[in-house]
């Protein structure tokens, strides 16, 4: 039995990636209500904490991903989306936050 050693790493993003696949998904539900603006708060802000998260373990080509997804759900400036590819843009950036969740890992100092 060796001596336990300290973890070189942290995913630090899985649980706002979690917590962004999770809103997204509801959202769904509240496409057309004017609630929805609940959700874009909360994509929105959940994507910039993932682009911190990405550049501290240096894995910047995620941002080409979570950038647009900051900007379309933004709720200051809306972009108003409709139809089935909205829809499918909730999907993708479920998928996206989850991945993105998973893979990056923040080097623990």
């Amino acid at each position: 039995m060796g001596t336990p050693v300290a973890p070189t790493f942290s995913r630090a993003a899985l649980a706002p990636g979690l917590l962004g696949a999770i809103a997204l998904l509801a959202g769904l539900a509240l496409i057309d209500a004017d609630s929805f603006i609940i959700i874009r708060y909360t994509v929105s802000i959940l994507a910039l904490i993932l682009c911190v998260f990405a550049l501290q373990g240096k894995a910047w080509w995620w941002l080409i991903g979570l950038a647009p997804i900051a900007v379309l759900w933004n709720p200051i400036f809306v972009i108003e989306l409709n139809g089935q590819g909205w829809v499918a843009a909730q999907y993708v950036a479920a998928l996206l936050f989850i991945v993105v969740g998973v893979r990056v890992k923040v080097p623990v100092h």
